[in-house]
């Protein structure tokens, strides 16, 4: 828990103590906490990933006192012992089509909590399926393609990027 980090300790962070909506009926509850190197936790859903309100919930959730860090916010809904589909809040950035650490900490989760192995394919708002195998050295290996997005370049004093004029299509 303190590697995560957490604000206070729970003995299992395969499940810990959060939730969101009417405590007799929460909308979402009861999140994996896991670290890729930066915090996320992961929620557990039986239905469509695209029924939660998550740009709803992301900000609020990232903010919670529980992540003195802040952190990354999936929901995740396992569709057979070797698929996943996501969907990623990312701490800083908000929704975003897809999140290699997000992506790497559900299936960490998910075999934590025997919901599936330790290889594992996931679908992302992006469109594309990702493949995360923990291996037995704990190490996570994630491979998938990758497309451009644009080059362009940051100006650190106005905190603005600018599209490069030959990749702007």
């Amino acid at each position: 828990w303190q590697d995560i980090p957490l604000a206070e300790e729970f003995r299992d962070t395969r499940m810990i103590e959060l939730q969101v909506g009417p405590i007799d009926a929460p909308v979402l509850h009861s999140p994996s906490v896991v670290s890729m190197g930066n915090p996320h936790a992961i929620f557990w859903v039986d239905r469509d990933v695209w029924t939660y309100e998550l740009d709803r919930f992301g900000p609020l959730l990232e903010n919670h006192p529980i992540f003195p860090e802040r952190a990354n916010i999936t929901i995740a809904r396992v569709t057979s012992p070797e698929t996943m589909v996501i969907r990623t809040w990312e701490r800083g950035a908000g929704l975003t089509k897809a999140c290699g650490t997000a992506a790497c900490a559900a299936a960490v989760a998910a075999a934590r909590t025997r919901r599936t192995g330790r290889s594992v394919s996931l679908v992302t708002p992006g469109g594309g399926s990702l493949h995360v195998e923990w291996r037995g050295d704990d190490h996570v290996i994630l491979t998938g393609a990758a497309e451009w997005e644009f080059s362009g370049s940051f100006d650190p004093a106005s905190g603005v990027w600018v599209r490069d004029t030959e990749s702007a299509a």
